[in-house]
């Protein structure tokens, strides 16, 4: 019976060996050894073994980590106050320096964060620090990493969740801004206005032009037509006066021949010049010579009808000769 009780002590006393002895460190983590009091060694992820109640592990947790800055009132450089709020997000890079350089991270991070926090914010004025949280963003990382690396921690990024103003400046800046869309709006609309009459304008421009040069176009066309028409009409009335005149030279020539081949006295030639004057004054000739003096023109018959019964055998009269000019 005392064999099975000291069998049992001894049992459990290995269990409890094994247990302080045997240490499991996960992938996302690191261990932190430290043999009576004095650190020893960081272990990596895996199954490790140590010397039960000498050996001490403290693990450290190298996902990146979350830290929520508190809201807190800033002054900008326009005497406004306004409340900011940001996040931290930083990820271990020593294990070693994070455990022993500092005693509570989480609280040095966050009073740092919102010391230049405020800072940064105080240097700007509200328009400013609404409209620039990118440049604030990566200021306050910068100032923070550099001063969190001999820490052993990296931070990533820094986010500003929130930059409040006071009522009555939220209410301002809302008038301000529906102000400025209400001009907005009123440029757009003139602005719209104006192209529109432009528009219009160039358009009726446009119609005159072409309404001006279609009464140009149709007024030559017409012109055309009409300046066609006269030669046309000029061209068929001289060539019927072609016609007339050469039907009325050979109605005369052979009237002359008719009136040669009888033996024609001065009497008749008279007569006849007389019949020829009055066919030439009939309207259609431009030009009509009438002799003044009848006498001569008796004269000018007589010389013709001598000439006529001289030459009968080889002349052949086209035209009546004209009488003398005085």
């Amino acid at each position: 019976m005392v064999g099975l009780i000291v069998l049992g002590i001894i049992g459990f006393g290995l269990i409890v060996f094994l247990a302080a002895a045997v240490k499991i460190v996960r992938p996302y983590q690191r261990g932190i050894v430290e043999r009576l009091g004095k650190y020893k060694a960081t272990m990596e992820p895996g199954l490790h073994i140590l010397v039960p109640f000498i050996d001490k592990m403290r693990l450290v947790d190298m996902r990146e980590q979350v830290v929520d800055v508190p809201p807190q009132e800033v002054i900008t450089a326009d005497n406004v106050v306004v409340s900011v709020d940001a996040v931290v997000f930083y990820e271990p890079t020593d294990p070693q320096r994070l455990v022993y350089n500092i005693a509570n991270f989480v609280l040095a991070i966050t009073k740092l964060a919102q010391t230049n926090l405020r800072n940064l914010v105080g240097d700007l004025q509200l328009d400013a620090a609404l409209t620039s949280r990118d440049t604030i963003n990566t200021a306050l990382r910068n100032i923070l990493d550099d001063a969190t690396d001999k820490w052993g921690v990296r931070v990533v990024r820094v986010e500003i969740q929130r930059i409040d103003p006071p009522v009555d400046v939220m209410n301002a800046m809302h008038e301000q801004m529906k102000a400025e869309r209400t001009r907005r709006a009123t440029v757009t609309e003139a602005q719209g206005f104006r192209e529109a009459e432009i528009t219009r304008a160039e358009g009726d421009k446009q119609s005159r032009i072409l309404e001006a040069e279609g009464v140009r176009e149709s007024a030559i066309l017409e012109a055309e037509g009409e300046a066609q028409a006269v030669r046309t009409r000029a061209e068929a009335e001289r060539f019927r006066l072609e016609q007339v005149a050469a039907g009325t030279g050979e109605a005369t020539r052979l009237e002359f021949l008719g009136i040669h081949a009888g033996a024609p006295d001065s009497e008749l030639l008279a007569v006849k010049y007389l019949e020829a004057l009055a066919r030439l004054g009939d309207g259609r000739a431009t030009k009509l010579i009438v002799p003044a003096d009848y006498a001569g023109v008796l004269g000018a018959v007589l010389g013709v009808a001598e000439a006529m019964r001289d030459n009968i055998d080889g002349d052949d009269l086209t035209t009546l000769p004209p009488p003398p000019a005085d």
